[in-house]
């Protein structure tokens, strides 16, 4: 956990359903088991059920930093390493080639992001299955997402399940509009975007916050009375 909120940020307190409107209904039916599908410049194509569950756990206290201004502080995240997936399973099973560095993650909702595999090796960068010692909620991407607390949230994908090795850019197209993807989003750089400085899109973004709560909060609340 971090002992200031970096630029641009505000603690928001408990952590929000959160994400592009577009995602808001988009609830996967299939939660219950962890399942990564590995695929691209790689010699073996394979998925990642069982193998997952033999990996040694860990647990990191990190705060997460939605590149729309708000945070939240002090989340104790529990899973696996990505590292650990990489070296252990996917490094030997799938066999990427070695300059495969771009990696692109996919969600069961449909989301994407990508980052260097550099970013993604780090010793804070986790699979994650638990949140604050329960599990994963459908609201936060159960039964696995990504953890990156480096990185602002939207490259931290609820619901991955799919993994990407590759050379060169194979035409990743990201979740949201082109202006609005950094390639490594860094929060200690203010990566917000690719074209406009991140200290202005604090101003655009910030005005959001609330009615995109709301938003997540409505289809939520919609589809736990369908359920019902």
């Amino acid at each position: 956990m971090s002992s200031a909120l970096p630029k641009g940020q505000f603690d928001i307190g408990k952590m929000p359903r959160f994400g592009l409107i577009q995602f808001a209904d988009r609830f996967p039916s299939e939660t219950g088991t962890p399942r990564l599908h590995i695929s691209g410049d790689v010699d073996n194509e394979l998925v990642l059920d069982g193998e997952l569950a033999g990996l040694q756990r860990t647990e990191i206290i990190a705060d997460f930093h939605c590149v729309t201004t708000w945070s939240s502080l002090g989340l104790r995240w529990q899973g696996i390493l990505f590292k650990h997936v990489f070296e252990q399973l996917i490094s030997p099973m799938a066999k990427p080639n070695e300059n495969a560095t771009f990696v692109i993650l996919k969600a069961r909702d449909g989301a994407r992001a990508s980052l260097p595999l550099s970013d993604l090796l780090q010793d804070n960068v986790i699979l994650a299955d638990r949140l604050n010692d329960k599990p994963l909620t459908r609201e936060h991407g159960s039964p696995l997402r990504l953890v990156a607390p480096d990185h602002y949230g939207y490259k931290n994908i609820k619901y991955i399940n799919r993994i990407a090795f590759h050379v060169e850019n194979p035409g990743y197209r990201p979740s949201g509009l082109r202006f609005m993807e950094h390639p490594r989003a860094r929060v200690a750089y203010e990566e917000r975007g690719s074209t406009f400085p991140g200290w202005l899109l604090r101003y655009a973004y910030k005005p959001l916050v609330k009615p995109t709560i709301r938003i997540f909060a409505n289809a939520t609340k919609f589809k736990d009375q369908d359920n019902g």
